[in-house]
Order: C-alpha cells, then sequence, then structure tokens
C-alpha cells in the first residue's frame, strides 16, 4: 500500500483511496496491455488536495468520500479506513507475527470475549493488539521498555484500550491466573512452561511461536515430557497467493512460504 504521511490531520477518520486497476487491447501488440496500475492509498490529511500519478482529488471529494474523479478524470473509490487498514500500518520493530499466523491462534484456541489471554513478548504489540479486538484482556509482558513503549504507541493510534503492558520476564513469573491462553513469542519458550502452567486453567491453551525448527524442538520435547501438557499439533502456516488474469492462472512470487512454526499445547 502507498502511503500519505500525515502532517496536519483534522481529526477525520482516515480514508482509503483506492484506483481500480485497468487493461486496455492494443493493436500493435495485439494483446490487451494494463494501461492503469490497482492503487490503494492511505490518507490522514483530509484537509489538502490528495496527489497521485493519475491526478488530483480534491479535499471535499475526499471529506465526502464514494466514487469521485482525479482532475484528470480518472475514477477513484474513497472510503473510511477499516481497522486492518491502520493495522498495517502500525511502527513495526523486530519481524511481527504475520496474519495468516494470528488466525491460525485464534481459529484452533476459540478465544473470544469472556477470554483472558497472556502473551510474551511484546515487541510492536502486533499480537497484542490483533488479539484484542476478539478477547475480553490481553496482558502483554516484555523485558525491554522500548518494546513496549512502541506497543503502548500503536495500541493507542489504534484505539485499543484492553491491553495491560507489564515490564516483566514471562520466564520468572505470570501475575494472571485462569487465563484461557498463553502465547509466547520468545527465543526460550521452554523456559516459560511453568509459569505458564500456573497462569493457565485447567483445559487453557499454550501456544508457542518460533522462527526455527530447533527452538520448536526443545519446546515440544519439553511439553512432552511435563504432565501438566499435552502436545496437540506443531504446523507451519503457508499462505500462497495466485494471480487470477482471464485464462493466465499462476503462482504470484508474493507467496509467504515460511514465517515462523506454531506449536500448540493444552494444560491438563
Amino acid at each position: 500500500m502507498k502511503i500519505k504521511k500525515d502532517t496536519h490531520a483534522i481529526g477525520k477518520s482516515p480514508k482509503v483511496v483506492f484506483l481500480k486497476g485497468k487493461k486496455q487491447f492494443i493493436e500493435d501488440l495485439d494483446r490487451e496491455v494494463r494501461v492503469v496500475k490497482q492503487s490503494s492509498y492511505f490518507v490522514e490529511d483530509l484537509a489538502r488536495d490528495f496527489h497521485t500519478k493519475y491526478g488530483i482529488i480534491k479535499k471535499t471529494d475526499l471529506q465526502k468520500g464514494g466514487r469521485v474523479q482525479s482532475d484528470s478524470e480518472k475514477e477513484f473509490s474513497v472510503f473510511d479506513a477499516f481497522f486492518i487498514d491502520k493495522y498495517r500500518r502500525i511502527k513495526r520493530l523486530a519481524q511481527i507475527i504475520p496474519l495468516k499466523d494470528i488466525g491460525f491462534i485464534l481459529a484452533k484456541t476459540g478465544v473470544g470475549n469472556r477470554s483472558l489471554v497472556v502473551e510474551a513478548g511484546s515487541g510492536s504489540g502486533a499480537l497484542s493488539i490483533f488479539l484484542a479486538r476478539h478477547v475480553k484482556q490481553v496482558v502483554s509482558y516484555d523485558i525491554d521498555a522500548d518494546n513496549q513503549d512502541v506497543a503502548k504507541r500503536n495500541a493507542t493510534n489504534l484505539q485499543i484500550k484492553n491491553i495491560t503492558f507489564k515490564l516483566k520476564s514471562i520466564y520468572e513469573k505470570i501475575d494472571e491466573k485462569n487465563a484461557d491462553l498463553v502465547c509466547l513469542d520468545v527465543p526460550e519458550p521452554w523456559l516459560a512452561i511453568g509459569t505458564a502452567k500456573d497462569a493457565l486453567k485447567q483445559g487453557g491453551f499454550l501456544m508457542s511461536y518460533s522462527p526455527t525448527i530447533l527452538q520448536t524442538a526443545d519446546f515440544v520435547n519439553a511439553i512432552h515430557s511435563n504432565p501438566d501438557f499435552v502436545h496437540l499439533k506443531t504446523v507451519e502456516v503457508i499462505e500462497r497467493e495466485w494471480e487470477v488474469d482471464g485464462r493466465k492462472v499462476r503462482p504470484t512470487s508474493k507467496s509467504i512460504i515460511h514465517s515462523g512454526f506454531l506449536s500448540l499445547a493444552r494444560r491438563m
């Protein structure tokens, strides 16, 4: 997504400005050619006209939304930004857990609007923020104050209020009890199994996310030897994007082959 930086936002909801792609048959080439590239813009400053390579959209059109035309007579759609549009623009530190893996966590644990979730580490707050949209309360642990400052700002910018941030090591103690889910995105997740056990209610889920298979193996083997947990599954979620354009159907180069391994266990 192309981004228009906010400098003079006027307090209204940001807008998404979308231009649908267009193809045209070129006789000299004897084939269709894309003459307008599909484009999406995130606009926070609604007090000024917005400039694109396909023309200028007047500020009055930005504010009212709907189908609008630029000064070069290209048609755009303008609508209020959804949560997901804003979420994609959060400040990122290290690699965050991608949406495909967050979807797996939500689907396999079934947490909902009455659930308490504990997670570590906070990182940029990406996982905490997304989980907080679906559960009652998220408590996020991290030992890095700078990370948590970024996570807090991201949560504030997205108006997420049901996250409690704690500057503590999850290896040492988890203050919460009767949690429905504990999520670990830490270098040595096997060291947090004991504290997770004390925090989880019986039947609660423990999810570990690790980028390498050796970390994953150490965590799962530790779960196997712990009588308070049962290992349910370890997976790698692969997202393969396809291009569909008439009779041309093929995988694109945008596919996310590997991001991390997800290991799911349950408290007995």
